[in-house]
């Protein structure tokens, strides 16, 4: 498990910025936070909503699932299976409460906010990315599921909230729930060089059983679950097979993948050119069908093969399916008073006034009406 930081998105593990780790982060944070970016805004009173993986011990009572499971084909092209690997990442969102107090006469109490030298600060929710690396030889994986724990311990920090003269005023104070669970991949043969592997994400951590009848059950198990869970496969050596648009002497192995509570989607790694072989990379098998490719993406939010980040985006707005321009426009029009809860409430939301007043009034207008591509107009019959 990668050591983060509890104190918000500040701190990421290090990685190349391709177009897969550019798709894999607007899925993570999608509708983590959406506009107008306030506590008090009755859409963000209902976060965490994609990708949830909760403990197997509450998840019934809440309608949720404990177990995520991707499924996809690995071509590896006849390469030996002791010399085929596959990195597996799982990625998820970890969910930090964090608390306001204030330095009083009899020492510190809890407040729901508190102002510092004009600067206001609100208690409510953040998160923090959690990652489980799990790197797997083809043939260990073909003689049985390869097991890695997800073990994250519980624990809090302190973030001092100081005054103009260096007085310490009061303090955020941010605790998480130790997380517990397993990642297991397997693997199949399905045909000559082709083989079905497995990943199966489940939550096993202790949780308090939730009262259905609470309506706010679900966003307190919420502190317990894998938030936004995604998963990541690469492998260097073989290719993946579309499940959206197999070849044909694969469909039928393709239907009968099962994916639960996520979909798979070939994406670009435009970082990494050949594979070991000497083969061009990118988002086809050499044949330009785009039906294979050495990077998944398995996400709960549903994308096509090699789905893209506009390159007009001015960053992110946490709406990945939106056009940049509408909330960036809504971003621009609050009160003052409203642009202060925002910046009070969330660290994330901090830095989408300042990203969408960057672009100006081209850069705006940049993304309506974007044309990707160009064909030539067929004559009609």
């Amino acid at each position: 498990m990668d050591d983060v930081t509890p104190a918000g998105r500040t701190a990421e593990p290090a990685r190349p910025a391709g177009k897969a780790e550019k798709i894999v982060r607007t899925c993570l944070y999608e509708g983590y936070l959406l506009w107008p970016y306030r506590r008090s805004a009755p859409r963000n009173t209902k976060r965490w909503a994609f990708g949830g993986v909760f403990p197997r011990s509450c998840a019934d009572a809440l309608g949720e699932a404990h177990r995520m499971r991707t499924q996809v084909l690995l071509d590896t092209r006849g390469r030996p299976a002791d010399r085929t690997e596959v990195a597996v990442r799982v990625r998820f969102l970890h969910v930090v409460d964090r608390g306001v107090v204030r330095e009083g006469p009899n020492g510190p109490e809890a407040v729901d906010e508190l102002t510092v030298d004009g600067e206001r600060h609100l208690a409510w929710q953040e998160a923090t990315e959690r990652e489980v690396s799990v790197p797997v030889r083809l043939d260990t994986a073909l003689g049985g599921p390869v097991r890695v724990p997800v073990d994250v311990p519980a624990g809090t920090d302190r973030e001092p909230l100081t005054d103009g003269s260096g007085r310490v005023a009061g303090a955020l104070l941010r605790r998480w729930n130790a997380l517990s669970g397993t990642v297991e991949v397997g693997a199949a043969p399905v045909t000559d060089g082709v083989f079905r592997l497995t990943v199966r994400v489940e939550n096993t951590t202790p949780c308090p059983a939730p009262d259905p009848a609470d309506r706010g059950a679900r966003e307190e198990a919420c502190a317990y679950a894998f938030v936004s869970t995604h998963t990541v496969l690469h492998s260097g050596a073989g290719r993946f097979v579309s499940l959206l648009d197999p070849p044909k002497r694969l469909r039928t192995a393709a239907s009968e993948c099962e994916n639960q509570g996520t979909w798979p989607v070939l994406v670009d790694d435009e970082t990494d050119e050949t594979d070991e072989t000497g083969a061009a990379g990118g988002g086809g098998d050499g044949a330009g069908d785009g039906s294979f490719a050495r990077t998944v993406l398995s996400s709960p939010v549903t994308l096509y093969d090699f789905p893209e980040v506009a390159p007009e985006s001015c960053g992110d707005l946490f709406d990945g399916t939106e056009i940049d321009r509408l909330p960036a426009l809504d971003v621009m029009s609050p009160t003052e008073e409203e642009r202060r809860e925002s910046w009070a409430c969330e660290p994330g939301a901090r830095e989408v006034p300042d990203r969408c007043a960057g672009p100006g009034p081209n850069g705006l207008l940049a993304p309506h009406g974007a044309v990707r591509e160009f064909r030539p107009v067929e004559e009609s019959a």
